[in-house]
């Protein structure tokens, strides 16, 4: 996975209306950027953004196509998780766990942890304060 730009479909009729009434529309966009090399079985990937109902779609397809044994999502730069960005990572968690490879989240913003646990998904999904945390648990 290299670095990607996910950019949900805008409908135009609804974006000039607003243009029209004087207000601005920022995109909601969620960036992934490589984080490591070396290694084939370990991928590490920095997270910008909203991961939402917007981006949730195209996010869930590159990472699911990522073959490495173990995937680490760096979720500092997330700016804004929704239900649906929360049930994209659950659902990237089972994906993975069901196709014998692990996934790691970390530097879950509070917001984000506080979400985790009022849904009980703390005790489900595997948190790391950093990416070098996750790695090396993954290879011990």
């Amino acid at each position: 996975m290299k670095s990607h730009s996910i950019r949900p479909q805008v409908d135009l009729r609804d974006l000039s209306s607003r243009i029209r009434a004087g207000l601005t529309i920022q995109p909601i966009r969620l960036d992934l950027e490589n984080q490591t090399s070396g290694s084939a079985d370990i991928y590490a990937a920095r997270l910008t953004g909203k991961l939402s109902l917007e981006t949730v779609h195209d996010f869930l397809c590159m990472a699911r196509s990522e073959p490495a044994s173990f995937l680490v999502l760096d979720l500092s730069g997330v700016s804004f998780l929704d239900s649906a960005g929360v049930g994209a990572l659950v659902s990237l968690f089972f994906s993975r766990r069901s196709a014998g490879k692990r996934l790691a989240l970390v530097a879950l913003a509070p917001q984000g942890i506080a979400v985790l646990q009022v849904s009980g998904l703390i005790s489900l999904l595997p948190l790391y304060d950093s990416v070098d945390l996750a790695i090396r648990q993954f290879r011990i």
